[in-house]
């Protein structure tokens, strides 16, 4: 008796801690859903560890090529297609042609007809491995041969390599580009790593994560797998913060099993720097265009891009009302500038010659095509809207083959169960001898 009446003060202490507790709102509910195969739909990573690096952030391994060189050895794309447009309406204009081969002379084959408007569109669909960076370089080097300045990458992945997507991030992030996940369309574990090195971020797909699996260890105790997993996890956090997004996401994954995925809010995608605009280039953007365009353009760059995400950028809109509404919005600004009109906000629009007009349904707006070779500068009269056509329904992101009504919408245990989307490297384990 007396050992229990010892307790008691414990016991009413915790009683009275977990009554103060306050719930947490139902607004705030988080989603976790279920996934097939974490090896299969996991984060995965093999890359080697060095014992004396374990206890520290161990960078990637030194076999790991330079990102500024190309390689133009020959590659394939495993289970995953890839599609060049030059058309960003990509509800009326489809996804352009699927890449079939992809060396130097077929991607400016399929990329030259979009050098006099200044921009293209890669649809990908498919896991982050080795093959997605080398195309993702080699597409960057042909760009800027033929001096195509905006690059849009369209976006459908379940994931992947964990270190190819950081290499993969990398190289969007030193090439510029815009990173768009429709509608019906994910990006899961690794490929999240991917939306920290774009430039501007179009969300209206879902976006999930969850923890790395590590594959080629050796550990047999928690705590052995645990100092592996710091070193992943290290270069993890040094990838997202050097590219602008919170090393928060790192810590997250690690307390969602890989059997599962959880599905980042558009609160959340915000808050942890992985929509809109990339922190990181804005501040490089910044500095660059106060040189070029004036303090002025700065501020009404600024003003413009707060005024899109609390108007524009909103979680019930895909990717393509987005778009339209940004246009829109422009106007009030003073964009497109006529002294810096590359540099305005959504130029890739202006370079392809499309404008905005009322759709007359919902009062949503629809982006107009241009017929091919009349590319008209944003200053010129729009042509008159097309009559209302039946509410699209938008295909699943990423994929590199035109928009089918049967890909109009993901199936939910489609985006819950990623299939070959496990965050692995392409580096093997280091052989016996």
């Amino acid at each position: 008796m007396s050992s229990w009446r010892s307790c008691l003060p414990l016991i009413l202490c915790l009683a009275v801690v977990g009554c103060q507790r306050a719930p947490a709102p139902a607004d705030e509910a988080v989603e976790t859903v279920e996934v097939s195969s974490p090896e299969e739909g996991g984060a995965v990573s093999t890359a080697p560890l060095a014992t004396e690096d374990l206890p520290d952030v161990a960078p990637l391994p030194a076999d790991t090529a330079d990102p500024a060189e190309v390689d133009w050895s020959p590659m394939t794309l495993e289970g995953a297609t890839a599609s060049v447009s030059c058309e960003l309406d990509y509800a009326n204009a489809g996804d352009g042609d699927v890449l079939k081969a992809f060396d130097r002379a077929a991607l400016r084959e399929a990329m030259a007809p979009c050098a006099e408007r200044g921009v293209f569109r890669l649809r990908f669909k498919g896991r982050v491995t080795q093959d997605f960076t080398r195309l993702m370089q080699r597409l960057a080097a042909v760009a800027d041969e033929l001096k195509i300045d905006k690059r849009v990458l369209d976006l459908d992945s379940s994931g992947g390599m964990v270190e190819e997507a950081i290499r993969a991030g990398d190289v969007i992030a030193e090439s510029r580009w815009t990173i768009w996940v429709r509608e019906g369309a994910a990006c899961h574990s690794s490929c999240v790593f991917l939306l920290a090195g774009g430039d501007t971020r179009l969300i209206g797909g879902r976006v999930g994560i969850h923890r790395i699996i590590r594959m080629s260890s050796s550990a047999s105790t928690r705590a052995e797998l645990n100092r592996e997993l710091r070193a992943v996890y290290g270069r993890v956090r040094d990838y997202l913060e050097r590219n602008g997004a919170a090393v928060a996401v790192a810590d997250l994954m690690m307390a969602v099993p890989n059997r599962s995925l959880r599905i980042l809010t558009p609160d959340e995608l915000k808050l942890y720097g992985l929509d809109g605009v990339n922190p990181a280039q804005d501040d490089l953007d910044r500095l660059r265009l106060m040189r070029k365009c004036g303090q002025d353009f700065v501020a009404r760059r600024d003003s413009y891009i707060r005024a899109f995400d609390a108007t524009c950028n909103a979680p019930d809109r895909d990717v393509e009302a987005m778009t339209a509404c940004g246009l829109e919005l422009r106007g009030r600004f003073g964009f497109p500038d006529a002294q810096c009109p590359s540099e305005s906000p959504l130029s890739e629009f202006d370079l392809v010659g499309e404008m905005t007009a009322a759709a007359g349904i919902a009062s949503r707006l629809r982006i107009l095509g241009v017929p091919s070779g009349t590319p008209r500068r944003a200053a010129e009269p729009a042509p008159a809207a097309p009559a209302p056509r039946e509410a699209r329904t938008p295909t699943a992101q990423g994929g590199d083959t035109p928009a089918r009504p049967s890909e109009a919408s993901a199936d939910d245990s489609e985006a819950a169960a990623p299939t070959d989307g496990a965050d692995r490297t392409q580096t093997p384990a280091p052989t016996p001898g």
